[in-house]
């Protein structure tokens, strides 16, 4: 069974950062893409950013420059650092993974992240 865990989130003033990680397992394919995804109060999910197994990243406009994504490939695992955060970065963050070529699709629990002005 695939898991995905994630830790990181919390509460910070307004300027601070903050370091999400997933860990995911129990996949018999590869992780491909894995990314992160927020869902802010009253509002779609929508992606955060994204980042292939060869390490090409997808980056949200509102959100380029100030957030990174990485990943180890050996231990399935995706950080997004976050840093000069806003009022408006206020949501709870999903983890995503997908295998088998993009077949399944995986989600974490999420974490809630809430910025203070």
């Amino acid at each position: 069974q695939v898991q995905l865990v994630e830790s990181g989130g919390g509460l910070v003033q307004a300027g601070g950062s903050l370091r999400l990680s997933c860990a995911a397992s129990g996949s018999i394919f590869r992780f491909n893409a894995m990314g992160w995804y927020r869902q802010g109060p009253g509002k779609q999910r929508d992606l955060v950013a994204t980042i292939s197994s060869g390490g090409n990243t997808n980056v949200a406009d509102s959100v380029r420059g100030r957030f990174t994504i990485s990943r180890d490939n050996a231990k399935n695992t995706v950080v997004l650092q976050m840093n000069s955060l806003k009022p408006e970065d206020t949501a709870v963050y999903y983890c995503n993974a997908q295998a088998g070529g993009g077949r399944y699709s995986y989600w974490g629990q999420g974490t809630q992240v809430t910025v203070s002005s």
